[in-house]
């Protein structure tokens, strides 16, 4: 009798067994299916928004009126190598990065050696498309059919402007802010985009960069308003 008992025991626990496996794989097949269906949705979402900007020009007019003239650029390219300029073709841009260079006081073209001198010493890998001094001088350090090293995870569909500063608290000078406003210009012009698809190196994976335009969000929307003033100025 007792046998009995055990061997119907046995046989209720593997039954139980069975159950909870097949409990299991169910489970986990939804979950599974719930991902990918989750994952699909949010591949076909629209871009994110990373400011709270509202263009008082809808897109499509700024990006037709916009006429900007190149502004005066140095050229001073880069000698290709793997830390700062590798030579690799840029894919389509999609966005215009503003930066800061965090080393304050420096000049736009001591920024634009130290990323040549990285070729030498190989003690990271970083370069701009563009450096803008504090006294509003730009230098362009890579070609625009070329990556620069700037956005780790961008890199190939943008391009990266880094701006000097004095001000301890990250500041742009009136030089700087207003050679900013007629580069950026003239690039959106160049890859028809508009003020909403310029971004700060915050908005691609948190780096407090440029540091003013991080923590004062005003300045940065006042900044992409501004943008879109001197593109439609340009047109009277």
């Amino acid at each position: 009798m007792r046998r009995r008992k055990i061997q119907r025991q046995r046989v209720m626990a593997a039954k139980m067994t069975v159950l909870l496996g097949f409990v299991l794989v169910i489970f986990f097949t939804g979950f599974t299916l719930y991902k990918l269906i989750g994952d699909f949705t949010k591949s076909n979402e629209p871009q994110q928004t990373f400011n709270s900007y509202t263009p008082t020009v809808e897109r499509r007019e700024v990006i037709k009126a916009n006429e900007t003239n190149k502004p005066i650029i140095t050229e001073d390219f880069l000698t290709i190598n793997e830390y700062s300029r590798p030579g690799e073709k840029l894919g389509k841009v999609k966005n215009i990065f503003v930066h800061y260079t965090a080393n304050q006081g420096t000049s736009a073209a001591q920024n634009r050696s130290y990323f040549e001198n990285l070729g030498i010493t190989g003690e990271t890998s970083a370069s701009a498309h563009f450096v803008i001094g504090y006294e509003g001088e730009i230098i362009q350090c890579i070609p625009l059919d070329e990556i620069a090293y700037a956005v780790v995870q961008r890199n190939y569909d943008s391009i990266s402007i880094e701006c000097c500063y004095l001000s301890e608290d990250g500041k742009f000078t009136d030089e700087t802010y207003q050679s900013l406003l007629r580069l950026s210009a003239w690039l959106l012009k160049e890859y028809k985009l508009a003020p909403d698809d310029m971004r700060r190196h915050y908005d691609e994976g948190g780096k407090k960069c440029p540091l003013y335009y991080v923590e004062h969000e005003e300045a940065w929307e006042k900044f992409l308003s501004d943008l879109e003033q001197h593109i439609m100025k340009n047109q009277v």
